[in-house]
């Protein structure tokens, strides 16, 4: 039988333990992983691995010796409590070994957990648990994490105090990280609320999200576009000790003018505009960038990118004879001090 949707998240955290079998596929290896973790953690318990309940057999084993999975189905643990036999990275030249061990199944045998690549709807690994009527078979696909997906993950990692906020841009984080990256960071936000009654907010999730590896860029970007023109030759010295190239600052500077100029002009205005940005902005984040795009307003951050242009071409002309960093910093001091213009 075939589960989808709300219906297969469902039955990850809460596999039946009467079935035969479950297969799991799709061309996101991480994610596949992750729920075949889930799943055989639901069936075994936490202690099962531990107590010889879960036997592993990889695909190039079992083609060798075919008998090998039905043995492990059939075999008697010697510690009490369900067992499970896994097959990883199965294809379609063990579904007739495979699918023989499902219609030999009994009730006390243990349960098997498949899991294999992407599959075509003809597949017969596929058509072996679709068509079997007590087995599963169960695709992962790149859409975006369902609200579910994501409920369930919160629940997984002690997190059900989630500021609506904040639960938007989980959503949002859910879609930009692979789900490795985004369990991780749930278990890195339970840590950090740990002992904290409050509902995690936005600055909860910013502080935990994966860092940036151009933070004093980013600095960089933020002093430019509030006008702190002070502050701009210090945090220049740093990043050229850190061999930050001008052309890669003035690139850096023009997508996040660009970004404030879109949410700028945007008809229903700067917090409309941020909201539509792909990739998205989320947490503290997107309310600075909203307020720095209210304060410039349009025709502003418009002769800002004007500087830009001409600062870009300056710096790529095989003419030019002032140092690079030199002229990038004369220019984003001009752009700070438009801020100031009335």
């Amino acid at each position: 039988m075939k589960l989808a949707g709300r219906e297969a998240a469902k039955y990850f955290q809460r596999p039946d333990p009467n079935r035969a079998g479950l297969l799991i596929y799709g061309a996101d290896t991480m994610r596949v992983a992750l729920k075949r973790q889930e799943v055989i953690a639901a069936l075994i318990g936490k202690t099962g691995e531990e107590e010889m309940r879960l036997t592993r057999i990889n695909a190039a084993d079992l083609r060798k010796d075919p008998a090998l999975v039905m043995d492990a189905l059939k075999a008697v643990g010697f510690f009490p409590g369900p067992r499970a036999v896994f097959v990883e990275e199965a294809s379609d030249g063990l579904a007739a070994v495979i699918e023989g061990a499902l219609n030999a199944w009994a009730p006390g045998d243990a349960q098997l957990v498949v899991t294999a690549g992407q599959l075509a709807a003809k597949a017969k690994l596929r058509v072996a648990f679709e068509k079997h009527p007590n087995a599963y078979a169960a695709g992962l696909y790149d859409d975006p994490p369902s609200r579910d997906e994501i409920e369930a993950e919160l629940a997984r990692a002690g997190l059900p105090n989630i500021a609506p906020g904040a639960m938007t841009d989980l959503v949002q984080l859910a879609n930009d990280l692979t789900p490795g990256d985004f369990r991780q960071t749930l278990e890195k936000i339970a840590l950090y609320k740990m002992g904290d009654s409050q509902p995690v907010a936005s600055e909860d999730i910013l502080a935990c999200a994966p860092a940036s590896t151009e933070a004093d860029m980013d600095d960089m970007l933020n002093i430019v576009a509030e006008g702190h023109t002070a502050q701009i030759g210090p945090l220049m010295q740093r990043l050229a000790a850190q061999g930050v190239q001008p052309v890669g600052l003035c690139i850096a500077l023009s997508r996040h003018f660009r970004t404030l100029f879109a949410a700028a002009a945007d008809p229903a205005g700067p917090a409309q505009g941020i909201a539509r940005m792909r990739p998205p902005v989320y947490g503290a984040r997107r309310d600075r960038m909203q307020r720095q795009a209210q304060a410039w307003g349009a025709a502003r951050l418009q002769d800002a990118l004007g500087i830009l242009v001409d600062t870009d071409l300056a710096l790529r002309s095989g003419g030019q004879t002032a140092p690079g960093m030199a002229v990038i910093e004369r220019s984003m001091i001009r752009m700070a001090q438009l801020l100031r213009r009335r």
